[in-house]
């Protein structure tokens, strides 16, 4: 009996099977979700608007040392929680973490300190840190925020601070409150960060493990530490309000001032330090009173001054301020607190058809409506007109436009009033201007 050749098996490699989930710390901003992303916005635009902002937009992705230069080597953000990658060509780049970075290196690098001063920028959009994800706070969030340069004016700190709150106002957040401090400057900071470190050193068997590490790191953020422990230590330490310089102290009296002709409600807050390195002076954010939901995160968002940024990144001498506040939290804030807003998806005219030919002349139908700025819809694919005037109910329509088999080869329409149910028979080429004349109505 003839042997048998052993014949070759090709393996093929298994697919792996698509994750059909978001990546860890990431998610989806669903259809139902967005009408009140649009609410809060568009209201912030406007206001930004109002005030004499213009847009900008910035790169997602930006060189690694803008932050570390910029925002601090010894920050939580630039120590644990960039997104960092070495390109093909060797480049170190980072995802940005903030904001206010990257506007200032735009600043510097389109020859802004050129145009008229103050400049003033509005910007939007996706950040990134790489921090444990927990409720109300992912990986990708998005900010919303504004900034000046070119002003020192105490003036100008209370425009930014009047402009946040009003816009919190507007989005509908109730029970807001500031919280305000000063940190000073690089005359009066150093010896004040020399009497916090000796007051923390004779205290550091009740500090967490972080804040033994700031100490000799950045012992300002101590003050801002959340642990139950930390925070009693804190309430005793030295206040840096006491401690400043002439021009910072009235810059600060002359801020305040500005705040009460406003009759904007203010609290002084000895432990507000922000956790960004440029700030100096000002810092402030906006609480809101009844943030329960949000734990001990009760900010909604924050800001201050930072003159020093634009010279640490090679500009030279421009005072600047900003804010900016994250989108998720005041979605989460609005949602809790269940404020009525319009979320409805509602269509003015509904356009129902019978049958292929009818669904031709609907689709034509339907691109004259819109270009005469109808707000117009349909479902060409179902075929029943009874389910579609169902539908036309749903987006709240005042009418639908019927098209059957008959209207389709006779070149007419019927308007529908879904209030009355009362129809009308009109030939094709004046359902348009009939529509429109009777939406005013």
């Amino acid at each position: 009996m003839p042997r048998l050749k052993k014949q070759n098996i090709i393996k093929r490699p298994r697919k792996r099977a698509i994750p059909l989930q978001t990546v860890k710390g990431m998610r989806d901003i669903l259809p139902t979700e967005q009408f009140i992303w649009e609410h809060i916005l568009n209201k912030s635009k406007k206001l930004c608007d109002d005030f004499g902002f213009r847009k900008i937009d910035i790169p997602i992705l930006e060189y690694s040392e803008l932050f570390k230069r910029g925002v601090g080597q010894t920050t939580d953000i630039v120590e644990k929680e960039m997104f960092s990658f070495e390109t093909r060509g060797g480049d170190k780049v980072s995802l940005r973490p903030e904001g206010t970075a990257g506007i200032a290196r735009a600043y510097i690098q389109n020859g802004m300190s050129r145009w008229t001063q103050p400049v003033k920028l509005y910007q939007e959009g996706s950040m990134f840190r790489y921090e444990n994800p927990q409720e109300g706070r992912y990986r990708e969030f998005h900010h919303f925020g504004f900034e000046i340069f070119g002003d020192g004016c105490p003036a100008i700190d209370a425009q930014v601070i009047y402009l946040a709150w009003k816009i919190f106002q507007k989005i509908g957040v109730k029970n807001l409150a500031i919280q305000i401090n000063s940190i000073g400057c690089s005359e009066c900071r150093p010896n004040y960060k020399n009497l916090l470190t000796d007051y923390y050193e004779m205290k550091i068997n009740k500090l967490c493990v972080d804040c033994r590490k700031r100490l000799t790191k950045n012992p300002l953020r101590l003050l801002d530490c959340k642990e139950d422990k930390c925070m009693q230590v804190a309430s005793s330490a030295p206040q840096i309000i006491d401690h400043l310089c002439g021009d910072c102290h009235d810059h600060f009296k002359n801020t305040l001032e500005f705040l009460d002709e406003l009759e904007l409600p203010y609290v002084l807050n000895s432990n507000l330090v922000r956790g960004l390195d440029y700030y100096t002076r000002t810092v402030f954010e906006i609480w809101s009173s009844d943030s329960d939901s949000l734990g001990r995160q009760s900010s909604l968002g924050g800001g201050g001054r930072y003159d020093d940024l634009i010279g640490v990144l090679g500009g030279g001498d421009v005072p600047a301020v900003g804010f900016a506040f994250g989108v998720e939290r005041v979605v989460k804030k609005l949602l809790s607190g269940k404020i009525s807003l319009d979320k409805k998806n509602t269509k003015q005219v509904f356009l129902v058809q019978l049958g292929d030919t009818a669904k031709k002349k609907a689709l034509k139908l339907f691109d004259k409506l819109i270009d005469s700025k109808v707000s117009v819809g349909e479902s060409l694919g179902r075929g029943s007109i009874k389910s579609q005037l169902k539908i036309a109910n749903r987006f709240s329509s005042k009418f639908a436009l019927i098209i059957g088999q008959k209207e389709a080869l006779d070149g007419t329409v019927i308007i529908r009033d879904m209030e009355s149910g009362i129809q009308e028979v009109i030939t094709m080429d004046k359902v348009v201007g009939e529509v429109k004349r009777r939406l005013k109505k």
